[in-house]
């Protein structure tokens, strides 16, 4: 593990500094580049450039370009379109929560300003057939039709010449479409059902899985103040959540370290503040520790008893980094008493995209647990989308995560042992065919489960898993 880190690290750093040292002279920048063949057309049409703040422009800068003052003659302001908490960003730049993704992110979602404020749209839906059991059936496995899906709304008002406020709201019917008990995924845990922990299966998000709304003030081009509040929401720990990353769009299932890496994207009760100096952002949470219940369509209490900190650091338009640690109070009902330090790392990366709609999309994670008393469990998360062209897209994650026998409700047996699971995953997904500003594509993947010796008379060997499905999600906007 430690192996896999270090070179992680080392190929990380090397990229940004390759990065930073490439020579734009040598780029031909061409002035009639055609818009991407599927992408949702904008209406930018009648640019009035003569105020536009073109200074910062020199070759490692292209991204602090000012957009400010570039008017529009329908009346639509190009700070309408900034990022949710500061209008000197670009709206790519855009995570989950407060988190930040790479500036060359693409967008897929539904857009709609005016003036001095913007909507946007999107989501994703998975009709599909999972099967946990394709080479080895046990008490453990299963297979099962559902939807795994998730929508959301984004406003952004203007208020002032410095002032954003933004509101998200975020929806899941996974509850309904998916089941209580959510879908089967093996070696999975998290949360509760009925009294009993959820093993070997993915829990469902809870219907109101983001309500927030959020003010930021800039004080000059590089430095922004801004206040948030969710109930629910998402804390300053981790990187962006799974299911709003690039590098992930297309998998349908949730990452074994998710409770490791990202599980505290679903609180009811969150209170962030923070502030960005350039190219970094320093914030701080005070949230509710205890994770959402089994009664997914209610509100939960809000006890704000826990606490976290998060550094992002964007180098440039192709990374984003940040380091996090938080202190969670009692976060599992099944162990009240049992109090959670988590530590996050990780850097996800994007590449420009093509006419032709090619880019990568790649995100690497690393997430520990303490529990105290020893008990210290690892993650670590490589996954990337490589989109072919504007119809296909390859993807791939690979995954290795520590749990306790009693993660793995296994403890009577096996008691206080820890064991290290490994899984690759591999997909396809073709679009279909394009309805409006939304894409329907089919995809396929692959699974398959290192399993420790010792646990091969319950899990089998090297079990696979696989599934295929049908996707509606908006098109390619930006």
């Amino acid at each position: 593990m430690k192996t896999i880190l270090i070179v992680f690290f080392v190929l990380m750093f090397g990229a940004i500094k390759a990065q930073h040292q490439h020579n734009m002279a040598t780029m031909k920048m061409d002035s009639t580049v055609k818009p991407k063949k599927d992408a949702v057309p904008l209406k930018l049409h009648k640019h009035d450039m003569k105020n536009m703040n073109m200074k910062d422009t020199v070759p490692n800068k292209m991204h602090n370009m000012n957009m400010g003052e570039m008017k529009m003659d329908d009346g639509m302001n190009m700070e309408s379109m900034s990022h949710a908490y500061s209008l000197s960003l670009p709206m790519n730049r855009n995570g989950s929560g407060t988190s930040w993704m790479p500036d060359n992110s693409p967008m897929y979602m539904i857009m709609k300003h005016g003036k001095q404020d913007m909507w946007m749209f999107h989501g994703n839906i998975f009709l599909r057939y999972n099967t946990q059991e394709l080479t080895n059936k046990t008490a453990r496995s299963a297979s099962q039709f559902d939807a795994p899906n998730w929508f959301m709304a984004m406003y952004n008002r203007k208020i002032g010449q410095n002032g954003l406020f933004h509101f998200s709201g975020m929806l899941s019917l996974d509850a309904l479409t998916v089941g209580n008990s959510g879908y089967p995924l093996l070696f999975q845990s998290g949360e509760a059902y009925q009294g009993k922990a959820l093993v070997d299966r993915q829990h469902p998000h809870d219907l109101f899985s983001e309500l927030s709304v959020s003010y930021s003030q800039r004080l000059s081009k590089n430095i922004d103040v801004f206040g948030y509040f969710g109930y629910p929401g998402e804390p300053a720990l981790g990187p962006t959540a799974f299911m709003h990353r690039t590098s992930t769009m297309n998998d349908p299932d949730a990452p074994l370290g998710h409770h490791w890496q990202d599980a505290t994207h679903i609180t009811f009760g969150v209170a962030t503040v923070g502030i960005r100096l350039n190219k970094f952002k320093l914030e701080t949470s005070r949230f509710t520790g205890r994770e959402p219940d089994e009664h997914r369509y209610d509100f939960d209490k809000a006890t704000f008893n826990s606490y976290s900190y998060r550094i992002s650091y964007n180098p440039s338009r192709a990374w984003a980094l940040q380091v996090s640690q938080g202190y969670l109070k009692s976060p599992e009902s099944l162990h009240p008493n049992e109090n959670i330090w988590k530590y996050t790392a990780s850097a996800q990366y994007s590449s420009p995209v093509t006419k032709t709609g090619k880019y990568l999309a790649s995100t690497f994670v690393f997430g520990l647990n303490d529990a105290g008393f020893g008990h210290k469990e690892q993650s670590f998360l490589a996954e990337s989308n490589f989109q072919l062209n504007n119809k296909n897209t390859v993807y791939g994650r690979y995954e290795f995560v520590q749990k306790s026998a009693e993660e793995l409700d296994i403890e009577t047996t096996y008691g206080d042992r820890r064991f290290d699971i490994n899984k690759i995953t591999v997909g396809y997904n073709h679009v279909l065919f394009n309805v409006g500003a939304f894409a329907v594509a089919a995809g396929t993947q692959l699974s398959v489960n290192v399993v420790p010796p010792s646990l091969q008379n319950l899990y089998g060997t090297s079990p696979m898993g696989g599934q295929v499905y049908l996707q509606f999600r908006p098109r390619l906007t930006l």
